[in-house]
């Protein structure tokens, strides 16, 4: 357990923003290129657009969770249901360990200073003083261990698979 949560982290390192890191390192899994998906996810980052909403490593959370287990159908009530539940038990489980979900709570402080959209330049600075690649591990682990079922590095298919491999 934990290789794609390190590459969330690396992912982060790297330049992408908090929903793309966690997002790009669980896109295999499913039938979506990587750069659509990078495209797709990037505007939650920031907690969306850098309103400092909900944490974009946690509505990543969510966007992989309907990757797996929805149907894609409209009137699937009883399993938008099942997903509903399911995101809201990951993101229950990442407040136990933050505190929040919220990104403001999380950084520390409400609206950027600025008050910009643009984000900030990543330099060694930034990255020492953000608890985001943290948040970013603890995302992917959560979805490992909800989603995958990962144990001792191992991924396993989901009970929801199992049924009707939806994925």
């Amino acid at each position: 357990m934990g290789k794609r949560a390190e590459r969330a982290r690396q992912m982060f390192l790297e330049g992408y923003n908090c929903s793309q890191s966690v997002v790009g390192a669980f896109i295999d899994l499913f039938d979506m290129d990587k750069t659509t998906a990078l495209k797709f996810c990037e505007g939650l980052g920031g907690g969306m657009g850098r309103m400092r909403l909900t944490c974009g490593a946690v509505s990543a959370m969510a966007l992989i969770a309907g990757l797996k287990m929805s149907s894609g159908k409209g009137g699937d009530l009883k399993g938008r249901g099942e997903l509903y539940a399911e995101i809201r038990s990951m993101a229950e489980e990442f407040k136990a360990q933050n505190g929040s979900i919220i990104c403001a709570d999380l950084l520390g402080a409400s609206m950027p200073k600025d008050n910009s959209a643009m984000p900030e330049a990543r330099t060694p600075e930034y990255y020492r003083r953000r608890p985001c690649a943290q948040k970013i591990y603890e995302c992917a682990l959560i979805l490992e261990k909800h989603l995958l079922g990962e144990q001792d590095g191992r991924e396993e298919p989901s009970g929801q698979e199992k049924q009707d491999n939806r994925s």
